[in-house]
């Protein structure tokens, strides 16, 4: 049937029957169905007439007929199931194109799609809403099964700022999903789809059942907004209801974060983390999982974008716990497994020639942690860090010199860790130490004050910390120096290490 005779019958037969049998419904929403499923031969108005017809027709219906089904067999069908398929259809026309078209304004065009459906989806659920009221029938939970997991996907895919809505289609897409939530009686996204008591088992899995066509890898850039959807919904399911879905979620997020492009690397990277610190160990070590999390998170260390490496980073931070358990239930005692080691030796040679300030802050800002994670074995990489450290104090890093912050924060941890190898590196960590001290007390720079302080007070303890180690020696190669010194700040600074206490004992830095 063409779609030209689909809106005839629509518009010119009994489209609009208030006391119309089920059956009579059912065959004029099986019309609307069709006609919206023909994408190919929907031209100009022919959707916004079949779009009207189906909003006269919600609202037209009274309730109890409209959510009526007819026996089949032995499942429940007519109206819930096709109410079901019409959702879908309605969900898939919102939904964006896989590009922009040539010359004209395509993502405007969905926008206005969307408010239309959007409303469309409010009338309905309205009516689900009046239907839970009445005391005569309870086949409204039938029809809601049905509509939940397309009017969730549509809800989800416009309700955020994306290139493919506008102000008003993302407001009507966020008032769909507060009244989804309010008819199925959740408290929140995470009660939808995990469910908020033992009797409600959530509606993740339908929601991954939907979406499941879209995800593998010749279909998930057709729509783009379907690795959105997918990405949110995944990161509103904590534990312990994600380890069940785990065969469902992990391939997705492994396919999104192996694109060359690198909004999707991070989209899926950050999927993987969410999977890494919500589903338990036990079950990432099984089929050995977590090696392949490991490798393809590896990977993206080689690749120069700050925002993948700070999605990387973070994420292999939380793995490591999970790889030294398997070595521990293997009898092995080692503190950190050979993977941090490997991940740290990676870092520091990509630091050193690193000339991007973007990039070094990233490595930075992460490279305490893995001092932290490492402890006492840091001394396996203590002559890389040395050469990384003293390079990246001489480099000034903007206003906020948070580079030089984090390598201050390093600097402090490696000589508690590692405090027995560091008497023989006192004089070039003095040297770089001192000239750090002497850059900031110059500086005229737009660096604040506060930002000044704060790089002061960390060289300084720094300075002490490097005194205790060498048990004094700082202080005896200060004494020449305060004397000739006439900068203030620095001489203020000096004195704060000749002033500090006694050497303490090396137990003290003994972990």
């Amino acid at each position: 049937m063409k779609l030209d005779s689909v809106e005839e019958e629509s518009v010119d037969g009994p489209s609009l029957p208030i006391e119309g049998s089920p059956s009579t419904l059912e065959h004029d929403f099986s019309k609307i169905l069709h006609g919206l499923s023909c994408q190919e031969s929907g031209q100009g108005n022919a959707k916004n007439v079949i779009l009207k017809d189906l909003g006269a027709l919600i609202e037209a219906a009274e309730c109890v007929k409209l959510f009526e089904g007819s026996r089949r067999g032995e499942s429940l069908r007519g109206m819930p199931e096709i109410l079901g398929q019409v959702a879908k259809a309605l969900e898939k026309f919102a939904a964006p194109p896989k590009e922009k078209v040539e010359g004209g304004d395509g993502h405007s065009e969905v926008a206005e799609k969307a408010t239309e459906v959007g409303l469309l989806f409010l009338k309905l659920l309205g009516k689900v809403e009046t239907a839970k009221s009445s005391p005569i029938s309870t086949v409204w939970k039938t029809v809601l099964r049905h509509l939940a997991g397309p009017v969730y996907i549509f809800a989800t895919t416009h309700r955020l700022r994306q290139p493919w809505t506008s102000l008003r289609s993302q407001h009507v897409a966020d008032e769909v999903l507060s009244l989804l939530l309010r008819v199925t009686e959740c408290s929140s996204v995470t009660g939808f789809l995990c469910g908020e008591n033992e009797d409600d088992p959530g509606r993740f899995a339908a929601v991954l059942g939907l979406l499941k066509p879209y995800l593998n890898k010749e279909s998930w850039k057709n729509n783009p907004a379907v690795k959105h959807v997918f990405s949110w919904s995944l990161q509103q399911v904590p534990q312990p209801w994600l380890s069940q879905h785990l065969e469902k979620i992990l391939p997705p997020s492994l396919l999104i974060s192996d694109d060359y492009q690198t909004e999707n690397k991070v989209l899926g990277v950050q999927c993987l983390h969410h999977i890494v610190i919500n589903v338990p160990a036990a079950d990432l070590l099984q089929y050995n999982r977590a090696q392949v999390l490991y490798h393809a998170l590896f990977n993206h260390l080689y690749m120069p974008e700050h925002h993948l490496i700070q999605a990387v980073l973070l994420c292999l931070l939380d793995l490591f716990p999970v790889l030294e358990k398997s070595l521990h239930w293997k009898g092995d005692a080692a503190r950190a497994t050979p993977h941090c080691h490997e991940v740290l030796q990676l870092i520091l040679t990509h630091m050193e020639p690193e000339h991007r300030l973007l990039l070094r802050r990233t490595y930075a800002r992460n490279l305490p942690a893995f001092v932290k994670k490492l402890g006492i074995l840091t001394v396996r990489h203590l002559k890389r860090l040395q050469q990384v450290i003293i390079g990246y104090l001489e480099v000034y890093d903007g206003p906020e010199e948070e580079t030089r912050l984090k390598i201050l924060e390093t600097l402090k941890l490696v000589m508690q860790y590692a405090w027995p190898r560091i008497p023989c590196r006192v004089v070039v960590l003095l040297k770089a130490l001192l000239k750090l001290i002497c850059d900031v007390a110059r500086d005229t720079s737009l660096t604040t004050e506060a930002t000044k302080s704060a790089l002061l007070q960390e060289a300084t303890e720094c300075l002490i910390l490097l005194d205790h180690c060498s048990r004094g020696q700082v202080k005896g190669l200060l004494a020449k120096i305060v004397l000739s010194c006439e900068d203030s700040t620095v001489v203020s600074c000096i004195r704060k290490v000749q002033d500090s206490t006694d050497v303490p004992s090396n137990d003290t830095y003994d972990n």
